[in-house]
């Protein structure tokens, strides 16, 4: 059975002194050190000023568009943050019109079937509903998956993982053709910083062992398990402190900004710096880095800086 058919079958059913080192050049950075690709012009695209969805379709345009990432024919999932029974407001969840835009463009760019889900902390189907994430990915044509289904993870080997030798993983990730991240950027009171390495957790059924495990050093252990094909990281309503859920919409920045990479080291790095502190004191970040994960150096990537 093909990969796809498994999947249709078994679902059935950051502050402004960071910011500104981000988005202060307007200049792309193009060192002789940074990862070259053949395809994309930019290891990573930083937009500010807009709404989400009219910034992600800035960045991934600068990306050659988003048939460089999604073909035709192929199954996506898209795993944003929906971890917490809050309204968009509150910035604990992925900004719902960042997801539905990109659920849309991927079927736009050939796409079968576009899944998402996440393994919510609070009741997943309020969390769904609440967020605006449910509406806004039906309206679009996806497809919403619960992740509180044990039995929809699969145990997997993590051969390059020092503390995390295994996980049992959502059969989504296992069998996708294309798997897109898209985290929230904000404060978490275990890791510092929470973006794209830290919002795979939402992709695994046993947290509890992360936390007791070294967290930070299970997450850069988790991502040589499945990097992303790409992440893009919602950073228009940022958690300034109290997250990872916060408490009201005094935790709240509005930063109005977005990061799009196929480098998710890259991703939390430039996120880091936005947030108000720098790469190496979130301690996943330099791990990932060391693992061979993606890039963690800024000054080496190529960036380009869009202002709106």
């Amino acid at each position: 059975m093909e990969r796809r058919d498994f999947i249709k079958k078994s679902v059935g059913t950051g502050l402004l002194t960071g910011s500104a080192l981000i988005f202060s050049n307007m200049g792309e950075v193009m060192a002789e050190t940074a990862p070259r690709s053949k395809r994309l012009a930019y290891d990573l695209v930083a937009v500010k000023g807009g709404e989400p969805e009219i910034m992600f379709d800035m960045a991934i345009a600068a990306l050659g568009g988003m048939k460089n990432f999604v073909k035709k024919g192929q199954t996506v999932v898209v795993k944003p943050n929906i971890g917490w029974d809050a309204p968009p407001e509150r910035g604990s969840n992925t900004n719902p019109k960042l997801v539905g835009r990109i659920v849309k463009r991927c079927y736009e760019a050939g796409a079968k079937e576009v899944y998402v889900f996440d393994n919510s902390c609070d009741e997943w189907t309020k969390s769904y509903r609440n967020s605006g994430i449910e509406e806004a990915v039906k309206a679009a044509g996806g497809k919403m998956v619960t992740g509180k289904s044990e039995s929809m993870y699969k145990e997997v080997s993590i051969p390059r993982g020092k503390n995390l030798k295994s996980a049992r993983v959502h059969e989504l990730i296992v069998n996708c053709d294309v798997f897109i991240n898209v985290p929230v950027l904000k404060h978490h009171g275990g890791s510092t910083v929470t973006a794209g390495m830290k919002n795979m957790m939402g992709v695994v059924w046993d947290r509890r062992f992360w936390h007791k495990n070294d967290l930070h050093q299970c997450i850069a252990d988790f991502a040589t398990y499945r990097r992303p094909n790409l992440t893009v990281l919602d950073a228009y309503r940022v958690i300034k402190k109290n997250g990872p859920k916060g408490v009201s919409v005094g935790d709240v920045s509005l930063m109005k900004s977005l990061l799009v990479s196929p480098d998710i080291v890259a991703i939390d790095a430039a996120g880091a710096k936005m947030f108000g502190v720098e790469p190496h004191e979130v301690k996943y970040i330099p791990l990932a880095h060391e693992a061979g994960v993606g890039n963690s150096n800024t000054d080496s990537l190529r960036i380009k800086r869009i202002k709106i």
